[in-house]
């Protein structure tokens, strides 16, 4: 029973301390007036009587009525129902002068200005919240008053505060009436009220609150709320109503049920009190609207608006939201109680009606739901409940790992938060006893989780049920009918506001009345029969184990049964010492335990080992069980773990292996690597559980048999049911016991907690102390004392401390440190064992006596430990493979010898076995450091594919990242230091380092790594260093290199003029300027006004100054170089006397830069216009960056249009700063002189065009009288739009390019502003022929299109087109693009690799390779760079010669002039001719590979830059549009690739011929050869190869006369180049051919061995793994094979192996003959010319008259046509010269046969083999057709003539006179004789022909 009321109380306005515009309220009487023993007054009610402050109002209000709740210091709340209501008063401020006091029964007349208003509150303080009995009886109180009753007011209070009512119903029979009569109260003014006492307490009472919060906020609002205020949030509700912030506080609780909110709980927080809302922790709160204002800045506060229906969450507040399948449920039975209509709103016959319930009903209703809700979020809780002590009252914890671990609810954030809630923390210690009052919730749980889950998919069954519950909570809180007397005055409504008896005022009431009345009623309870309300205490049932409830996640994985099976194999075959059947089994059992299922069976199989807690077992076995104990305990989950690692703990102590003698090394020792072992929680948890064990043990002794529990089997589930039965039995019996009973109880009790501790603190030491206590291994890694530990164990600073040990220590230091690592683990013990003791009731004594023995403990162990230590060491090593030697090239040789790693895999697939196929990584062996290269070699750890041996490596100079990782290998527990490498040639290699590697060692490793990555100076690389033994690397001097750019800089503005004078000359060894210096330096350089060649004596110019004397023959040389021969072959000039020259030739070889003095980086033979003298070209060369003038590189030979290349021009200088800014310079400035020069240049080469006459020519063809301008016409128109097409595309960006290309005026004028517009918009327009119509309005014609177009177009960087003028009659145009940065293309490449080599795999969508690929923007990259050439390729061929100047000349341009010559010239798409192109433009001009490839340490910030790469890639991209066109294969381009980063040829090294000349690289390779197996340079060693082998060679090659290629450049055409992402893990990169070879060989010979046993027939099948096997070679193209086969059948028969090009040539011979006599052209070319396309594709092809030579695609291999058919007359007969296939070596012959010659004096005529080579301009001669060695050579330069001979003496016979002829030269005169008269005359008119040519 309790009071209905504890206080009533009167407050009123204070009108003595009023100040300012606050007023106060004060208590006017309250009653009683002492307080209850059981319940103080609270204070400060007067605040919350008027939560808006005390006012006067000048108007009359309504009276209010609301209830606050104010919570006591015992977290009691009190509920204080206000009822207010206004008296008038005269205003104070009139009467202040006036002392006369208002009569209180005084009634004034009317209503004055004067008078005015003040509350009053009537305040009923209760524990009880029965609101609307409160606003009865209040009322009734003012009715009294207002109405004058003749009822006392002393009576009806007195009889309020004496109204005593039962707490709960739940009423037996006897009792009804007397029930009855107290639930019904009368107050005594004949009213009646019949109070819904509820049922069961425990459940709260909502009345309609729920439901309403649900109208004004929403179901997604309120589910927010609920989340909120659930995860702990700060929550604020808002109303202007004060009854509605209660009931929405009132309702949030309800729903929160069965948890109840603990923290800061005022549902009307008066506004006096409003810094309450800053306050840390969480609450719900709610305040009137009126202080909307003040909330707003509050940052971390959900506010909830009432009103709006608004709910805002701030950003920083993160709401954990329900589970996702129970958020969707919930939120659907919701919107089914709330909006039935919802469901149905759609159907055609929707039923009659379907209105919601009564909003009662419904409230409760969404109650149901919410209860539901709870039960399937706690459903099994009961089963993860430890009872640590029954008596002397229960101790209970709870096991939440185990909780969310059997849900599968571990990663859930919601459930995680509210388990470690302190809502939940109060359901545990409330619910948790087993013996105590059930309610719904209980029954719930208990019995109705199986319907629940049966349900919960079908929402109607779901409704079903939470009606049922809904009726539950309904009949709880309304248990009686509503009775018909409900009687209750209220006040008569009067007609107006101001009817005078409303006026009266609240009198002061008699206090010894009311007093009187309670101390009746005091008297009257203590005589009354005490009502007995019988505790209805039961056990509570758990409900359905956790285990049975597989939840909907839980992974089960596909066929576990087979797993498990395994799994138990693999344990009997190690029990049983089947070792080897175990090895098999076991990659497959760790694989397995990625299971929780096949986890627990492997704890349960090792269970059953254990005899007398003991298992002991051999090495090889306790190597096993450890490394299985490890997977488990590793791939766990961070709360699994806890499940696994409990079964485990037991067993970890069990199993172990004997060392010696009395020396026992257990299998704890090994398992200490994870993280769970330092977990407190974890030890917590376990200890928990056993101390419930054993407690339940003690009972069950003490009752014997009678107890039939423990029958039952003992696993986990029916041990804990044990287990709370019995604590709820005990409870019910302890009352029944004596008190000697009692205390033996609790001690007997307490001494079992005790004993649990010390064998805790024994396991805790075991499994923190590592088995070397010198390395502090565990601690190391995490901080011991996880954080999440309830008790807030954070970690002390000491442990902080210690943490920080290295691992390497030294043996001086051993004493200390291992006590370090002791008191470390004694802390740790010590903070469990406060712990565990405080909360289950351990005594003082006992604790103390704990806390001194814990250090002997720990230390005890430490000794044995030591022992065991020593002895393990002393153990076999485990048997590890053996390393394999990697072969080594000629030269190379091992800088570190191997050292044991493993292989780790990647994010690369393949290899793994993740896409099918075996499992090859991670593999176990040895990483080798050679000078050259890394290399691993070794073998897979999976067993089933161990005999494959896997290797990996890369040039050591292609490294690009070393990155240190840490790995943890499945299979050790070890966790190692790793690295991560990465190569440029697209290889990883990710290698953890075995045990056995001391950390030094990996140190001493990674320093030899980055010495051998960046040594001092190129001649510290491999290409330099091969065959010298690795001591002897000098130390290259770098000193006074750096220090003269240091001083360079220095001096710079001091002495500029003397620098320049003798920059050049004096500085020996050249560095390109660094980035900082570059463009000061360089600009001042080339803009002073002193001329270099002026100042400089020219005599003072000797070879010595710049090279070294050992070359003084370098001009020779310099002929030699490829430029050279490849300029004669374009008729671009010879070097002969220029004397002799015919001057009309327009360009000349211009040996100005022959001592690299006008520009470094430029070879020193450059081909310029013939009128421009050289020293005009110094001046020239200053105006473009790094001096890097126009020079001509390539004429195309049909439009003798030519492509010019250099760098772009300068910006304005620093010499600009020189001078005075505003100054202006008198007369014509050096700038305008240059620039004039520099339009003479440009003009001379306009002027080298046949193309361009006079402009008084313009109009006509004048000079250029080529027979194909008239065919060609046809084709170009074709192509016009297409080259406007192009240039719109190429230069791109929208800014830049005008919306419509319209004829009009320039954008300003050009040459007065000395600088180009940025785009010029004619240029377009003339190129797409957008011209505008005659005036006849005929058409425009072809030829003045023609005519119109620029002569010489300048590719220019768009952000840099100054300084360059246009001449006025736009004879040559800017085309400005943009060109891509080299930092673009370094971050490219960065992004590329790892999209093709990513570091780990990921699952992420965002990361999959495309779309990395995408982001590198590689394709992008080359898709501008082909977009550009093909662009430059078209207007060569409509006979415009282009200028390519971008950059500094060295990157782009160099990309875009190679690829242009290589799509126009057939030439440069054989092997020689693409030797020549990259010698000539990468080399020669000056590519920085040095700088670019990072090679050596100067040069390593500046990082990789792959230029060349991209340049191949671009090649590779055309090899696969044209297939045919190519004579070497995609393995040529790789194979470039791979070696111009791998530094083993000297080719690539340096960034200039003149460092190469320097250094005494560039001849050498002419010269000796020392030792001729290293190959210096690449271009000498694929030749090599090429003789062996048909490697390098494409078979498709069939190429097309004068072919120009115009590949497509979009990026969809573009394919991902194979070199990127192709593996071969058996022999590592095919690169390397003699490596790859000799380990195949060596392979072979491991095979053969096993042949004697023919009596089985071998398997010719082989099984080809993408990543393992290289396919080209495993499975050979026809050709390839078919040669192979060939080779070893002459190797069988003995026979003199013949050379693979001379079959091919025969073969191609025979078809070509068979092709004849069947008189139609082959087969693949007629194929091509029925294929319309693909004749398309290959671009309009130059049109020949139909004669002997066939048509122009015939793409039959017979070249021989120029033996059968003359020369097409006018026309040079140039296009035969290359792509001849019959070519023996690779040389180019224009006309070959047999021919006697008469030998010098006295000498026989002999028949030799003539070749005729207008290339080379060279007759040679052989002895046979296939001999390749050149007999002689008769130059064709110094032939004078050719006439017939006559027969001399020893001629051959019987051959007509007529075959004889003479070849008379400078020196003497040769003879000849042919086979018959007109082969004779044939070769005459050969040669005569070459001569008249030349």
């Amino acid at each position: 029973m309790a009071r209905l009321a504890d206080y009533f109380v009167v407050v009123g306005y204070d009108l003595d301390k009023r100040g300012g515009s606050e007023g106060q309220g004060h208590i006017l009487q309250r009653f009683p007036e002492k307080d209850w023993e059981d319940n103080p007054f609270p204070q400060g009610i007067e605040l919350f009587c008027q939560p808006n402050g005390w006012q006067l109002v000048p108007e009359r209000e309504r009276p209010s009525f609301f209830v606050s709740v104010l919570t006591d210091i015992n977290s009691e709340r009190h509920y204080c129902a206000c009822f207010t209501f206004w008296e008038g008063l005269d205003n104070p401020q009139l009467q202040k002068a006036e002392a006369s006091e208002v009569d209180e029964d005084e009634v004034p007349g009317l209503v004055q200005p004067a008078q005015v208003f003040a509350p009053k509150s009537l305040v009923l303080v209760s524990r009880l919240d029965h609101t609307e009995v409160f606003r009865n009886c209040l009322g009734l109180i003012y009715t009294v008053h207002v109405d004058s009753l003749s009822v006392p007011l002393e009576t009806v209070i007195g009889n309020l505060l004496t109204c005593v009512i039962p707490v709960a119903g739940g009423s037996q029979p006897g009792q009804e009436e007397r029930e009855e009569s107290l639930r019904t109260i009368t107050l005594g003014a004949g009213d009646r009220q019949v109070i819904q006492t509820p049922i069961n307490d425990s459940l709260p009472v909502s009345g309609s609150s729920v439901a309403h919060l649900f109208r004004q906020l929403g179901i997604v609002n309120v589910l927010y709320l609920f989340c909120a205020a659930l995860t702990e949030h700060k929550i604020l509700f808002l109303s202007s109503s004060y009854q509605r912030l209660t009931d929405a506080c009132r309702a949030l609780l309800a729903i929160m049920f069965p948890l109840k909110y603990s923290f800061t709980y005022v549902p009307i927080l008066p506004g006096k009190l409003l810094e309450v809302l800053s306050t840390p922790t969480p609450f719900i709160i709610g305040v009137n609207s009126f202080f909307r204002s003040e909330t707003q800045e509050l940052l971390d506060v959900i506010i909830a608006d009432l009103d709006g229906g608004t709910v805002t969450i701030p950003e920083c507040v993160h709401i954990s939201l329900l589970p996702d399948p129970l958020l969707q449920q919930t939120q659907t039975a919701l919107s089914m109680v709330l909006d039935p209509e919802l469901e149905i709103a759609d159907h055609a016959f929707p039923p009659s009606s379907t209105q919601p319930s009564t909003l009662k009903i419904q409230d409760k209703e969404i109650r149901a739901v919410f209860l539901w809700l709870f039960g399937q979020l706690f459903h099994g809780y009961r089963w993860c409940l430890h009872i640590i002590r029954i008596h002397p009252e229960p101790v209970i914890r709870f096991h939440k790992a185990a909780f969310l671990g059997q849900r599968a609810l571990t990663e859930d954030d919601f459930l995680m938060k509210v388990l470690d809630g302190m809502a939940f923390a109060g359901f545990i210690s409330e619910r948790g006893p087993p013996y105590r009052p059930t309610d719904l919730f209980d029954d719930l749980i208990a019995n109705q989780v199986e319907r629940i889950r049966q349900e919960e998919c079908s929402p109607h069954k779901v409704m079903n049920h939470i009606k049922e519950l809904a009726e539950q909570l309904f009949k709880n809180e309304n248990p009686y009918p509503v009775v018909a007397m409900h009687k209750v005055q209220r006040p008569a409504e009067s007609p107006g506001h101001n009817d005078p008896k409303n006026l009266a005022i609240f009198p002061p009431l008699d206090d010894v009345t009311v007093q009187l009345f309670i101390d009746h009623a005091a008297a009257k309870l203590k005589t009354a029969p005490p009502m007995v309300k019988a505790e209805l205490n039961g056990m509570v049932p758990s409900g359905p184990p956790l285990g049975d409830i597989v939840d909907r996640h839980g992974h089960v994985l596909a066929n576990s049964a087979r797993r498990l099976e395994v799994v138990r194999n693999c344990i009997t075959y190690i029990f049983d010492n089947k070792m080897l059947e175990a090895k098999k089994l076991m990659p497959a059992v760790l694989r397995a335990l990625k299971g929780r299922a096949a986890r627990v069976c492997l704890t349960q199989e090792l269970n059953q080992h254990v005899l007398q807690n003991r298992a002991v077992l051999d090495d090889q076995q306790f190597d096993y069980i450890v490394r299985m104990m490890n997977c488990t305990l590793q791939d766990c989950s961070h709360m699994d773990e806890h499940g696994i690692a409990a079964i485990l703990l037991p067993l970890v102590t069990a199993f172990c292996r004997k060392l010696g003698a009395g020396i026992t090394q257990f299998a704890y020792s090994c398992v200490q690597e994870h993280m769970v072992w330092t977990n407190m929680q974890f030890w917590e948890a376990m200890f928990y559980s056993d101390v419930q064990n054993h407690i339940r043990a003690l009972y069950l002794e003490a009752d014997g048999g009678e107890q039939s529990i423990a029958s039952g089997p003992a696993a986990g589930g029916q041990e804990l049911l044990g287990a709370l039965e019995l604590a709820s039995e005990q409870s019910r019996l302890w009352p029944t016991l004596s008190k000697e009973q009692q205390s033996e109880r609790v001690q007997k009790e307490e001494s079992t907690v005790f004993s649990q501790a010390i064998h805790y603190a024994n396991r805790m030491s075991y499994l923190l102390l590592p088995l070397d206590t010198s390395k502090n291994r565990l601690l190391n890694r995490s901080g011991i004392g996880d954080v999440e530990s309830v008790s807030n164990s954070y970690v002390t600073n000491s442990i902080a401390g210690s943490m920080a040990e290295s691992y390497d220590t030294e043996s001086g230091f051993e004493d200390a440190e291992s006590s370090d690592v002791a008191n470390s683990v004694v802390r740790f013990i010590n903070r469990f064992v406060d712990k565990v003791c405080n909360e289950s009731g351990v005594t003082n004594e006992h604790l103390k006596a704990l806390h001194t023995m814990i250090p002997d403990i720990v230390q005890m162990h430490i000794e044995t430990l030591d022992a065991v230590h020593r002895e393990s060491k002393r153990l076999p090593p485990i048997q590890k493979p053996k390393l394999l030697r990697p072969i080594l090239l000629a030269g190379e040789e091992l800088v570190m010898d191997g050292m044991r790693v493993h292989l780790i895999s990647d994010g690369r697939e393949e290899a793994t076995g993740a896409l099918g196929g075996p499992a090859l990584l991670p593999a176990e062996g040895a990483i080798f450091l050679t000078t050259y290269r890394l290399i691993f070699k070794g073998t897979p750890n999976d067993p089933l594919v161990g005999e494959q041996v896997v290797t990996r490596s890369f040039p050591i100079a292609s490294l690009t990242k070393e990155k240190r990782i840490s790995v943890s290998l499945s299979m050790d527990q070890f966790i190692q230091e790793g690295l991560q490498l990465r190569s440029c040639t697209f290889q990883l290699l990710k290698i953890a380092f075995d045990e056995e590697v001391a950390s030094d060692l990996a140190e001493v490793f990674r320093k030899h790594m980055h010495k051998l990555r960046y040594p001092q100076h190129v001649q510290g690389t491999f290409a330099f260093t091969v065959g010298q033994s690795g001591k002897t690397l000098v130390e290259h001097k770098t000193k006074d290199k750096n220090q003269s750019i240091k001083t360079l800089s220095k001096n710079l503005v001091k002495s500029a003029k003397r620098t320049i004078g003798r920059q050049y000359v004096t500085r020996k060894k050249y560095s390109p300027p660094t980035w900082e210096n570059r463009s000061s330096l360089q600009s001042e350089l080339d803009e002073d006004e002193i001329s270099v060649s002026e100042e400089l004596d020219q005599g003072s110019l000797t070879l010595s100054s710049t090279i070294r004397s050992s070359d003084r023959q370098t001009m020779s040389n310099v002929v030699e170089r490829a430029c050279c021969r490849d300029y004669q072959r374009l008729g671009l000039g010879t070097l002969s006397n220029s004397l002799t020259r015919s001057k009309n030739e327009p360009f000349r070889i211009s040996t100005v830069n022959r001592m690299y003095t006008v520009c470094r980086s430029y070879p020193g033979l450059l081909i310029v216009p013939q009128s421009i003298p050289d020293s005009t070209i110094q001046r020239i060369s200053r105006c473009y960056r790094q001096n890097r003038f126009p020079v001509v590189c390539w004429r195309n030979s049909r439009t003798k249009a030519v492509l010019l290349r250099s760098a772009g021009l300068h910006a304005k200088g620093v010499v600009g700063f020189f001078k005075s800014p505003n100054a202006p310079s008198a007369g014509p400035s050096q700038a305008d002189s240059t620039s004039l020069e520099q339009e003479k240049y440009m003009q001379a080469i306009i002027s080298s065009m046949p193309s361009y006459c006079e402009p008084s020519g313009r109009n006509t063809l004048g000079g250029f009288t080529s027979t194909h301008m008239s065919t060609s016409d046809s084709s170009d128109k074709l192509r016009q739009p297409k080259i406007g097409a192009l240039m719109k595309q190429v230069m791109g960006g929208k800014e830049d390019v005008p919306g419509t290309f319209s004829r009009g005026g320039k954008w300003g004028s050009i040459r007065g502003s000395g600088r180009l517009s940025a785009y010029n918009p004619e240029v377009g327009n003339r190129l797409s022929s957008k011209e505008s119509p005659q005036p006849n309005g005929g058409p425009s014609e072809a030829l003045f299109l023609r005519q119109q177009r620029a002569y010489l177009y300048i590719i220019g960087d768009k952000t840099q087109l100054k300084g360059g003028k246009q001449d006025s009659f736009q004879q040559w145009e800017v085309v400005p693009i943009e060109v891509c940065d080299v930092r673009q293309v370094k971050n490219s490449f960065k992004k590329l690799i790892k999209a093709c080599v990513p570091s780990s795999a990921t699952s992420e969508p965002s990361m999959t390779f495309h779309r990395c690929l995408e982001e590198s923007e590689w394709m992008c990259l080359l898709h501008r760079v082909l977009q550009v050439s093909v662009l430059v390729v078209e207007l060569l061929d409509t006979g415009s010669s282009v200028m390519v100047s971008l950059e500094d000349g060295w990157d782009v341009t160099t990309q875009v002039v190679s690829l242009v010559q290589l799509l126009s010239d057939p030439y440069y798409r054989t092997f020689d001719g693409f030797r020549l192109l990259v010698e000539k433009e990468w080399l020669s001009f000056g590519h920085r590979f040095s700088h670019r490839g990072a090679q050596t340490l100067a040069s390593q910030s500046s990082g990789f830059t792959p230029v060349f790469l991209q340049f191949l890639d671009c090649v590779h991209q055309i090899h696969l549009q044209f297939p045919m066109e190519f004579e070497f294969s995609q393995y040529y381009l790789k194979f470039l690739a791979y070696h111009y980063v791998s530094n083993r040829f000297r080719t690539f090294l340096l960034d200039s011929d003149y460092e190469r000349i320097e250094l005494g690289v560039l001849y050498e390779e002419k010269g000796e050869r020392k030792n001729p197996q290293v190959c210096k340079s690449v271009w000498d060693y694929i030749d090599r190869l090429n003789k062996k082998t048909p490697i390098f060679f494409n078979y498709m090659f069939s190429p097309e006369d004068e072919e120009v290629l115009r590949p497509y450049s979009f990026i969809s055409n573009l394919k991902v180049w194979d070199f990127y992402t192709e593996e071969t893990l058996s022999e590592g990169p095919s690169y390397d051919w003699e490596l790859v070879q000799r380990g195949r060989q060596e392979r072979l010979a491991e095979e053969v061995p096993d042949k004697p046993d023919t009596t089985t027939p071998k398997s010719q099948r082989h099984i080809v793994w993408p990543c393992y096997d290289s396919r080209s070679r495993v499975v050979p193209d026809a050709i390839t094979k078919l040669l192979q086969d060939l080779q070893s059948l002459e190797a069988e028969l003995g026979l003199p192996p013949e050379k693979w090009k001379d079959t091919w040539d025969k073969i191609k011979a025979n078809q070509r003959a068979e092709a004849k006599l069947e008189n139609r052209p082959s087969f693949n070319s007629s194929l091509l010319m029925s294929s319309n396309l693909s004749h398309q594709r290959r671009s309009q092809g130059v049109y020949l008259p139909e004669s002997g030579v066939g048509s122009s695609i015939n793409l039959a291999m017979d070249r021989e046509t120029s033996t059968t058919s003359t020369p097409v007359a006018g026309r040079p007969s140039t296009s035969t010269l290359y792509s001849q296939f019959q070519s023996t070596e690779s040389e180019n012959r224009s006309f070959e046969g047999i021919l006697f010659k008469k030998g010098a004096l006295l000498k026989p005529w002999k028949p030799r083999w003539f070749v005729l080579d207008k290339t080379k301009h060279q007759l040679r001669y052989y002895e046979t057709r296939q001999d390749k060695e050149c007999k002689g050579v008769i130059e064709l330069a110094e032939v004078e003539s050719v006439i017939p001979g006559t027969p001399t003496m020893g001629a051959p016979k019987n051959i007509e006179e007529k075959a004889f002829f003479d070849l008379k030269t400078t020196k003497r005169v040769y003879n000849f004789c042919a086979q018959d008269s007109p082969n004779a005359q044939l070769w005459m008119d050969s040669i005569q022909s070459c001569l008249s040519d030349a």
